[in-house]
């Protein structure tokens, strides 16, 4: 039955590759992919999917369902589709529809006989919204057993956690007066924010090895013979755990409201992305780099023990699931340059849509014909759930 879904999978090859080759040609910024999301939608629709655009409050979201029998699990891929700005797709993201839709439509065509669901999900604004953040928001996700998903990386493997990352605009407002006539009539906002910023060096020494926590100025209040009234700044905090995340950021608003007491000043504290660590599923994990030895996928890697933060990490962080990463380019190249861009089109890029649909495929098809195996995948979720910063 593998072998009949690979043959599947090369039959489309060429409608596959002309579809990443177009989102490549013409990308689109988070949130505004129409052709992006069109292209992958009409391929859907084409092959017997039920499809709801704009699902999860974003225009250019979707959910494609395709139901065979009744009682089976439920196989949510997921895809992203959009570019950087000034850099086109430069992390990848046209090769994941294609690979993706790849994967269903060879599902939906050969496995006739077992109950089983697929549910494909459009997931815009990966790299600035994070629009997955907003689907799960409202309502997305919750209708899928495991969730699989495939990236462009150099080498191929999967990830085993993520960092959660939340990120903050700070806003302190002090009074202006002129410094060198009157300064003890101000109250500087600008010294609110540098005491911030020594505040959380003061709390390097006492978070874990794993929690990072920058900083950069948006708006330092203007001349420096004024006393600032106003002064901007915007942070960025991270650990592999959520739940450890949560006590960094009690501690880092106790700074913020400190700095401001200190100064006279108020503080506006403004959370804004909020991403969640991934919860990792060993027997998943395991189960698709089983599926890339079968396939012999270019330069197979270990797993890949910490990465950054991603919007896949709130879907993981809820349901279980893995992202397949799949080598396109050499050892050591970084995504968002030049030569992630460059290899965007041409054999490598053939590769990685074709022999990714084949492993996800494999996959899927595991996990529909095995339910011992699905059962083991949701109890292994479940404990790393409740030990979630301690595994």
């Amino acid at each position: 039955m593998k072998e009949e879904l690979f043959q599947q999978i090369d039959r489309s090859a060429d409608q596959l590759i002309a579809m990443a080759n177009t989102i490549f040609d013409h990308p689109e910024l988070g949130n505004q992919e129409i052709l992006a999301s069109t292209l992958l939608c009409d391929m859907l629709q084409q092959n017997g999917f039920t499809v709801e655009k704009g699902v999860g409050g974003l225009p250019t979201a979707f959910r494609a369902v395709y139901q065979n029998k009744e009682n089976g699990p439920s196989i949510g891929l997921l895809c992203e589709y959009d570019a950087l700005e000034g850099l086109g797709h430069a992390c990848g993201h046209h090769l994941q529809g294609p690979a993706i839709l790849g994967c269903a439509a060879a599902i939906k065509e050969k496995l006739t006989e077992m109950p089983y669901k697929l549910v494909v999900y459009g997931t815009p604004a990966e790299e600035t919204t994070s629009g997955k953040v907003t689907m799960l928001a409202n309502g997305c996700f919750t209708d899928i057993d495991v969730a699989l998903m495939l990236h462009a990386n150099p080498g191929t493997t999967v990830d085993i956690r993520s960092m959660a990352l939340t990120t903050f605009t700070v806003t302190f407002r002090g009074v202006t007066a002129h410094a060198a006539v009157k300064p003890e009539a101000g109250r500087s906002a600008l010294d609110a924010l540098l005491l911030a910023f020594q505040g959380i060096e003061f709390m390097r020494e006492h978070v874990a090895d794993d929690v990072r926590m920058h900083y950069t100025v948006v708006d330092a209040g203007g001349a420096a013979n004024s006393v600032p009234a106003k002064a901007v700044g915007h942070f960025y905090l991270r650990s592999y755990h959520r739940s450890q995340l949560d006590d960094v950021i009690r501690r880092f608003e106790n700074v913020m409201k400190g700095a401001a007491l200190m100064t006279d000043t108020t503080v506006e504290i403004q959370a804004e992305k909020a991403i969640d660590s991934k919860i990792p599923v060993y027997a998943l994990n395991d189960l698709i780099m089983a599926n890339a030895r079968l396939l012999q996928a270019p330069d197979l890697c270990p797993p890949r023990e910490k990465t950054g933060s991603t919007d896949f990490g709130n879907v993981m962080y809820r349901v279980p699931g893995s992202c397949l990463r799949m080598g396109f380019v050499k050892q050591g190249t970084a995504s968002h340059s030049q030569a992630y861009l460059d290899a965007g089109k041409g054999e490598a890029a053939v590769t990685a849509v074709l022999t990714g649909a084949k492993i996800l495929s494999a996959t899927a098809y595991d996990l529909i014909c095995d339910e011992e195996l699905i059962s083991r995948v949701k109890t292994e979720f479940a404990a790393n759930q409740r030990a979630e910063g301690g595994f």
